[in-house]
């Protein structure tokens, strides 16, 4: 559902970006409708990609947390050893 949500925010996003950038130019909105399909298209491929880099990111903080817990426990076992 996250990356549905993504896509359709992104791709929204897009869309408001376009009737911006037409409303600038004083031209109609709804004059060529390929262009706001490219747009949404644009944006929801970088909703998608922002997506999985979150999820990559989680991952890899995950793991860098990991890493941390497991070198604490292994100096907090050799101050224990000493």
């Amino acid at each position: 559902m996250a990356l549905l949500s993504n896509i359709v925010g992104f791709s929204l996003f897009g869309l408001a970006a376009r009737f911006g950038q037409l409303g600038i130019q004083r031209r109609n909105l709804f004059d060529n409708p390929g262009g706001h399909l490219i747009a949404m298209g644009v944006f929801g491929y970088a909703g998608y990609w922002a997506h999985k880099w979150d999820l990559r990111a989680a991952e890899l903080i995950a793991a860098k947390r990991a890493e941390i817990l497991e070198r604490r426990q292994a100096q907090a076992q050799a101050v224990a050893n000493e």
